[in-house]
């Protein structure tokens, strides 16, 4: 399975219920499951400019991630950016 990492950025509406979120990035993470990925974790970040944390995903294929953005971002909470993400391992057969 391919490793990606899905930067979420939280939308107005997430932000004016900044008090919530906490229980919206677990629901957003049942929402990614049931999309069809492995989600890894959720991590909150600070120094971006339009991401606010990202989702470490494993899919079969893109298709299956790009699936699990848009029904993520369908909630309303969150938009997203999706990076392939590729371990020491695969970077190293790469090159």
């Amino acid at each position: 399975m391919a490793t990606y990492i899905m930067f979420v950025g939280f939308t107005q509406k997430g932000i004016t219920e900044v008090k919530k979120l906490p229980v919206k990035t677990k629901t957003g993470a049942h929402v990614l499951k049931k999309a069809g990925v492995k989600v890894q974790g959720f991590y909150l970040v600070m120094g971006m400019d339009r991401y606010d944390g990202f989702y470490i995903v494993q899919a079969a294929d893109a298709e299956k991630v790009a699936a699990a953005a848009l029904a993520l971002g369908s909630q309303g909470d969150m938009h997203t950016n999706t990076l392939r993400a590729f371990s020491e391992t695969e970077f190293r057969d790469m090159v």
